[in-house]
């Protein structure tokens, strides 16, 4: 069985991986939707698609996981419900969708697809994140290494 796990991941960081992880421990394969894919150097989404898939792929990577256990693929905000879960649709096909989001949960229970609450893990945020690089804080150990590198090559 497929599960879907929908983000930003601006940046990706460990919560992020034990969620992958945890999943992969009763699925298959999780199949990962980079949402705003869109968006790129602003405040909230500072990371470009590519890099945000070169984080995930590179942790998961690191971490051991098959390329056959995962997917990564990017979805525009489309500012119409039916139409942004449709273009997942097109994208892939999976059996439950994972969010803590009520918006994605609405909108995939709108299609009758079996949407779950994930475990949480931890306190970390992207936009604490962002916050800490912002104001030169000790952003380091909430993300992986491989994603440490891409956002100091970003900003350094």
């Amino acid at each position: 069985m497929k599960a879907l796990f929908v983000g930003r991941f601006q940046p990706m960081h460990l919560g992020h991986l034990k969620v992958i992880k945890w999943i992969l421990k009763k699925y298959d394969k999780v199949i990962i939707a980079i949402g705003s894919s869109q968006e790129s150097n602003t405040n909230k989404n500072p990371f470009t698609l590519e890099e945000r898939k070169i984080m995930i792929n590179n942790t998961l990577k690191n971490e051991g996981i098959e390329e056959k256990k995962y997917e990564i693929f990017g979805i525009p905000d489309v500012h119409d419900d039916k139409a942004w879960v449709e273009s997942i649709l097109k994208k892939a096909k999976f059996d439950v969708v994972f969010t803590m989001n009520p918006w994605t949960k609405r909108c995939f229970e709108a299609f009758n697809i079996p949407v779950k609450k994930h475990s949480m893990f931890g306190d970390i945020s992207a936009s604490k994140i962002r916050k800490m690089i912002k104001n030169n804080e000790d952003w380091e150990k909430l993300v992986p290494k491989e994603v440490q590198k891409i956002i100091k090559k970003r900003f350094d």
